[in-house]
């Protein structure tokens, strides 16, 4: 697939996703499974990545930090998540709501019920 050819995904996903756990010394709560399909990965620019897909995970929280040059926006579809400032505030999205995670971000992700999202990482 190029980066000029048109993609079309939704939910339930096809095929075998890559699964994952929050490393050890990130997990806050819970041990979530963590599956993605990563549907489109591409050079955007002179250094920059662009990534999309779905994702699903069970509950639980586990710290995150994006770098300066990274940025996520996701779209829930199911399930609920609050992103979690390093302050303590937080965002929370259900489905049908939107989170964008800023370059340079440190805090946690909080799955509260089995959470399937649409993502986009920039980096």
């Amino acid at each position: 697939m190029s980066a000029y050819d048109l993609l079309s995904f939704g939910h339930p996903m096809q095929g075998v996703p890559e699964c994952s756990r929050p490393q050890p010394e990130r997990r806050m709560s819970g041990q979530p499974l963590r599956e993605t399909w990563n549907l489109f990965d591409a050079p955007l620019g002179r250094a920059s990545r662009l990534s999309t897909g779905i994702w699903r995970c069970e509950p639980g929280e586990w710290a995150i930090a994006l770098s300066q040059t990274e940025r996520e926006v996701f779209t829930v579809l199911e399930g609920r998540c609050r992103v979690r400032r390093s302050d303590g505030s937080h965002e929370e999205a259900g489905p049908g709501e939107s989170i964008h995670i800023p370059p340079g971000f440190t805090g946690s992700f909080l799955v509260l019920e089995t959470v399937v999202k649409v993502y986009v990482i920039v980096e």
